[in-house]
């Protein structure tokens, strides 16, 4: 069917909804991008994007002045639809489905057979068929023959969505045979990677898997710069030396780990399955300590002065882009406020302000500072020069100034 004929309804306009709704308007798809903010419907529809991504802006502005893609509040009858909206974990780190709850029972109301039905949002183990597939079983459709239902994690970096929606591989996994070949036909007709076809509870499990893999290497780097710094040791030549083995790679360490991905989804596969998890676990309880760690430095740095003030660089959960999605680094910063500790002096690069942070720029945060605590590894940031920091008390947390 000609694509100008098939509608597309995303459900939740964020970090990967908006670029995906925009990315489908542009290849020819009527799309309508659903969303629970009034504000960011009327951003979107006048052809102008809240979140930073590069190009993103001029794709944006390019599917909206087509007519191919508008937003709205709610959702419309379409040919497929896809659900793009956050999985957090609340207390006791369970993951909080109610928002894929929310947005599939939105759109069962809008569904007709022939349809199909994609979560991309990361899941549990499970979700595709137990939450998603069961609200459109209850609305009364024969799930698998009449709509089809599948899962197709996002696998995107920040900073490099519009390339890797369409080159990177995509994994996709529906809750029955004829779900999978439905969806992996409709990947196919956009994507330049390979559109792998599996299940939807292996898709879920891939995609928890890539993550938790990432999170477990950072918690032994993250150990290990613990380690180097107890022994006055240098952690980045440490890291360098010892990936010149030709079969070692040991990742950087930071301040933590941060965003919605890594810092979130080894936490489903421990609540899914505790009792065989425990390395996963212990990596994400390394992660999460880590903040306090770095703090612990600042404060017996900032005893050294009756009142420091002290340069915090970075509020990003990582390099170059505005996302604060579980961000080590403002949980740092915002500590050091809670604290009284000294002056901050808050510099974030990628934002034009915050709504409980002041922030100032660069050379004003450097010039002032008594100690220049480095949490994210901006480009800005990557020039400083150890002859810039000379004379200031530097706490690397990326391993930026040599």
């Amino acid at each position: 069917m000609d694509k100008s004929n098939r509608t597309v309804c995303v459900i939740g306009l964020g970090y990967i909804g908006l670029p995906t709704a925009s990315l489908l308007a542009t290849k020819g798809y009527q799309v309508i991008g659903v969303d629970v903010s009034q504000k960011v419907v009327d951003t979107i529809n006048r052809g102008e994007i809240h979140i930073v991504e590069p190009d993103l802006d001029i794709l944006v502005k390019s599917a909206v002045n087509s007519g191919n893609l508008t937003a709205s509040l709610t959702p419309v009858e379409a040919d497929i639809f896809i659900i793009a909206v956050p999985t957090p974990f609340k207390d006791g780190k369970q993951p909080d489905l109610s928002y894929i709850e929310a947005a599939t029972q939105a759109v069962s109301s809008q569904v007709k057979p022939g349809n199909l039905v994609i979560l991309e949002s990361t899941s549990p183990v499970g979700t595709t068929e137990e939450v998603v597939a069961s609200i459109l079983r209850d609305t009364g459709f024969d799930v698998g023959n009449e709509v089809f239902v599948a899962h197709c994690p996002e696998r995107v970096l920040p900073g490099r969505i519009l390339v890797e929606l369409v080159e990177n591989d995509r994994v996709v996994g529906g809750i029955n045979e004829a779900s999978t070949e439905v969806a992996v036909a409709f990947y196919e007709e956009f994507v330049r990677g390979d559109v792998l076809a599996t299940n939807a509870k292996t898709a879920e499990l891939v995609k928890l898997t890539e993550n938790s893999s990432r999170d477990v290497s950072i918690a032994f780097a993250n150990e290990l710069s613990m380690i180097c710094d107890a022994e006055q040791i240098n952690t980045w030549e440490v890291i360098e030396l010892a990936n010149r083995h030709p079969r070692v790679n040991i990742l950087n360490p930071g301040p933590g780990v941060g965003g919605h991905c890594i810092a979130v989804d080894p936490w489903f596969i421990v609540a899914r399955s505790p009792e065989f998890s425990r390395l996963i676990r212990t990596a994400r309880e390394v992660n999460d300590a880590k903040p306090n760690w770095v703090l612990n430095r600042v404060r017996r740095c900032a005893e050294r002065f009756k009142s420091p003030k002290i340069a915090c660089l970075g509020l990003a959960f990582k390099a170059d882009v505005d996302d604060l999605r579980e961000s080590p680094a403002c949980d740092i910063v915002e500590a050091l406020q809670a604290e009284n500790i000294g002056e901050l002096l808050i510099c974030e690069p990628n934002l034009r302000d915050h709504d409980h942070f002041d922030l100032v720029p660069l050379e004003t945060a450097i010039d002032q500072a008594d100690i220049v605590l480095l949490l994210v590894d901006h480009k800005p940031f990557r020039k400083l020069s150890a002859e810039r920091l000379n004379e200031k008390i530097v706490i690397d947390t990326r391993g930026v100034v040599r």
